[in-house]
């Protein structure tokens, strides 16, 4: 992967007016582009609900404040305003 020098951050853009798209599936044989954010290994869109771990802070099945989810991956647990923080921090959703 290229490296910069410069202090300045980049911008990712191909000058598109319809925008720039990161993975897709645009090769002859149909596979799925992997991405990755952070030198996590790249990986394709997860395609199907895979998170069978649920920690409930009550004796309910209800979400509370403090709930907290791993996601089946990890053993670090996040609440669902922690969720919300990072995607806001990342500029993936608005503040």
């Amino acid at each position: 992967m290229p490296t910069s020098t410069s202090a300045a951050p980049r911008q990712l853009s191909d000058g598109n007016s319809q925008g720039t798209q990161l993975g897709g599936v645009n090769n002859s044989v149909g596979t799925p582009d992997k991405v990755a954010f952070f030198g996590q290994t790249p990986t394709t869109q997860p395609t199907a609900a895979t998170n069978v771990h649920t920690v409930a802070a009550g004796s309910t099945t209800a979400v509370f404040i403090n709930t907290t989810f791993d996601g089946s991956i990890g053993t670090t647990a996040y609440t669902l305003g922690d969720v919300v923080a990072a995607l806001k921090t990342l500029g993936l959703i608005k503040s």
